[in-house]
């Protein structure tokens, strides 16, 4: 399928391409809290639930039989370096948010990952079609170091709120904090604003 070229989005955000504060590199750094967990495709669930109308629990194939796009994005990590122009395959925020009908009273997100990671944003953040859960990188399975079978892409923020190897996702009422989160980086984690740590 043809890439939607999504490498336009610092400009709602009123910046330059490349953040301040980050170089800009061709190499994909391998970064995460642990190391890279198994995984296996028959017993591999996928579960969105909270403020939902229908919690989901889908299966590997379930999950691909979902509406599916590839996108041209820039990639933006919290250490400072920045990788242009991967092309992501996988399911957008949106419509995942669709299938489970999201409940009004739904403010924030929290992404799960098999490894026990989590990360959050609020619901607005994530109700844009740049947000994925990607399973493929330039044309071929998402390598499972950089997150595969499945992980959230998020070029509107620093990469840890893309969650890695990611399971699941708990729509909540009210906001509650990830893994990183609650060791001080930021919650809002705007690259051209260089949130990259909370300061209260």
């Amino acid at each position: 399928m043809a890439a939607k070229d999504a490498t336009a989005i610092h400009e709602e955000f009123g910046g330059d391409r490349l953040p301040p504060g980050q170089r800009r590199t061709d190499r994909f750094p391998v970064l995460s809290k642990s190391g890279t967990p198994s995984w296996d495709v028959e017993t591999w669930r996928f579960t969105v639930t909270g403020a939902v109308e229908d919690d989901l629990d889908l299966s590997w194939s379930a999950f691909l039989d979902l509406p599916a796009e590839t996108q041209r994005q820039d990639f933006h990590c919290v250490t400072g370096w920045s990788r242009f122009d991967n092309e992501f395959t996988g399911v957008t925020f949106p419509t995942i948010a669709d299938e489970a009908g999201v409940t009004d009273d739904a403010v924030h997100v929290l992404f799960r990952s098999m490894d026990g990671y989590s990360t959050d944003l609020p619901l607005s953040e994530c109700m844009r079609e740049e947000v994925l859960f990607a399973w493929e990188l330039d044309g071929q399975p998402l390598p499972s170091d950089h997150g595969g079978p499945l992980r959230v892409v998020t070029p509107h923020r620093y990469a840890y709120k893309g969650a890695k190897w990611v399971t699941g996702v708990e729509f909540l009422t009210e906001p509650r904090r990830g893994y990183w989160e609650q060791r001080g980086y930021s919650a809002s984690a705007n690259p051209w604003n260089e949130e990259r740590y909370d300061t209260w």
